[in-house]
């Protein structure tokens, strides 16, 4: 870090370190981590804050860069994606609990095909800090036979949010856009 970057908030060190110190890591890893979130300095420089989740598949990837685009469009706002926290790390749930941490909003972007962010769906909806500040664009699909495309697992974490006023439906780009805006 060079001098006339900020430094890098204590709240934020402090909960990186919580989370690094149940784990077995290196002196080199502990530098690593930190140093790619001390890259994180808008999240903490902006109002709000948004880790935006999905596929990296490429018709979904689109998407999921139309939601950071809109977001990053509001004042005072920073969106991003996992990918765009650099650095090695060998352990994904540990990236997404740590940069989860810091952020004020967590959004996924949620579609039948594929549906790459299960594992954090399960981390959104287990872990009270982390549901608090979560919501999902969920697409809908009206033209298939299926009753339940996403499984009854996904569907019970869509009723959980849903309940909490935090799910937002679309079916289309335009669609998706919208419900976007609608995030706080």
């Amino acid at each position: 870090m060079t001098n006339t970057e900020p430094p890098v908030p204590e709240s934020v060190l402090t909960s990186a370190r919580e989370r690094l110190e149940q784990e077995e890591l290196t002196l080199a890893d502990n530098e690593a981590i930190l140093h790619s979130l001390s890259e994180l300095t808008p999240v903490y420089e902006n109002e709000r804050s948004y880790f935006v989740l999905g596929s990296y598949d490429r018709e979904p990837i689109r998407r999921l860069n139309l939601v950071v685009d809109r977001l990053n469009r509001r004042p005072d706002a920073y969106a991003f994606r996992m990918v765009d926290v650099r650095g090695e790390w060998e352990n994904g749930i540990q990236k997404f609990c740590l940069i989860a941490d810091l952020v004020t909003h967590v959004v996924g972007i949620a579609e039948k095909e594929p549906s790459d962010f299960l594992v954090e769906q399960g981390l959104l909806a287990g872990t009270t800090e982390f549901f608090e500040k979560s919501y999902v664009l969920k697409r809908e699909y009206p033209d298939t036979e299926e009753d339940h495309p996403f499984g009854w697992m996904q569907d019970g974490v869509f009723e959980l949010l849903e309940s909490e006023g935090r799910l937002h439906r679309w079916e289309t780009e335009a669609d998706l856009t919208e419900a976007a805006e609608k995030l706080p």
